[in-house]
């Protein structure tokens, strides 16, 4: 294995998913115009989710990072292992493996954020997942890869890309940087700025969705490795959720765990595919990483309207169970927020007042 030095193959700094194959004849305008826009879109959205984060909720993830290591071992131990026995399963030939290897392997993607923001995850956690795995990519995409490829005799060597890496990581700490500044700065302002984000990252899945779509019209296509693409993701999502609840997470963290699993960056298996095969085998690996994009975008997607279903028949309920009281039942969501992190956040929760009586015997 190598790193990659050669211009070419730096990426814009985009970790969205969709980052689109080069030498496709009468699709470089489209692949321009998408690259340029979904960038700027990119940066839009970390910004904005930046600006949801809290530095004492950060830091307290950094300091006690239960949660990280529960989801680097789902993004490192769980996802390679999957690639790997989906490839031994289906019989793969050793490209076609080791494709499903490298997607296995790579570092989570910018989708997760946008993804755990609409079910109300732990954004705090979601953004730290997203760049300690970016960062642990740099020395784990080589260890995984070497492990699980030994099972074939490859012909060619696979060349990590280190230079996108960087360039991802770059481009997911400024954005976000800036974000928690604006938020402790202006928090006011930062919540307007985080519903102008979410929305755009929810027009960014479309597009990346869209775009895949029309990319995928008139590829040859393998039927075993589409069936691949599309459980791949599921069984990320599921295994990602059983490990973090088998660790005693909260329910508000086994949501960011599962969605950070199963959304994989796109953008650098992209780019180590076309660092490390020749054209004959691009075609065909570059269907593939498509159309992994494009099912984790609509896995997302379901998901996401699954817990927003979910969560309005949960309101309907406490409304019914309680019609004088409106607002019945949501005490307890600080308490979720704040689970697993610093006692004493814990203990400011527990001291809120959450009714009249609460009140007067702490006024007392």
């Amino acid at each position: 294995m190598s790193a990659d030095s050669s211009s070419n193959s730096t990426c814009p700094a985009n970790s969205m998913e969709g980052e689109l194959p080069g030498g496709m004849e009468g699709r470089g305008t489209l692949k321009l115009v998408f690259t340029v826009v979904s960038a700027l879109m990119v940066g839009l959205v970390m910004f904005s989710f930046g600006c949801s984060v809290e530095i004492r909720k950060l830091w307290s993830h950094l300091r006690r990072p239960w949660g990280i290591a529960v989801g680097l071992l789902c993004q490192f131990g769980l996802m390679p292992l999957t690639a790997y026995l989906l490839a031994i399963a289906f019989s793969l030939k050793p490209f076609q493996a080791v494709a499903v290897l490298i997607m296995g392997c790579c570092p989570g993607g910018t989708i997760s954020n946008v993804l755990t923001f609409w079910v109300d995850g732990d954004m705090d956690l979601s953004v730290s997942m997203t760049t300690c795995s970016t960062v642990a990519a740099l020395g784990m995409m080589p260890l995984c890869l070497y492990l699980y490829t030994r099972s074939w005799n490859l012909t060619q060597s696979l060349t990590i890309p280190y230079q996108s890496i960087g360039i991802t990581l770059g481009s997911l700490v400024v954005p976000v940087a800036f974000g928690v500044y604006v938020n402790y700065r202006w928090p006011k302002q930062a919540k307007v700025i985080l519903k102008v984000g979410a929305i755009v990252g929810g027009i960014l899945l479309l597009v990346v969705a869209v775009t895949g779509v029309v990319l995928a019209q008139g590829w040859n296509t393998d039927v075993t490795l589409l069936i691949i693409s599309f459980i791949f993701p599921l069984i990320g999502h599921a295994a990602g959720f059983l490990l973090a609840l088998l660790a005693h997470q909260s329910w508000q963290r086994c949501r960011t765990i599962s969605i950070e699993t199963g959304a994989q960056n796109i953008q650098l298996c992209v780019a180590m595919l076309q660092l490390s095969f020749t054209a004959e085998y691009l075609v065909q690996l570059f269907n593939f990483a498509l159309a992994y994009g494009l099912f984790q975008v609509l896995h997302g997607l379901l998901i996401v309207a699954a817990y927003q279903a979910y969560k309005r028949w949960q309101k309907s309920e406490r409304r019914r169970q309680h019609p004088d009281c409106p607002e019945a039942g949501y005490e307890n969501k600080p308490r979720e927020t704040s689970a697993f992190l610093e006692e004493d956040d814990g203990a400011a929760v527990t001291l809120r007042p959450s009714g009249p009586e609460q009140q007067h015997r702490v006024a007392e």
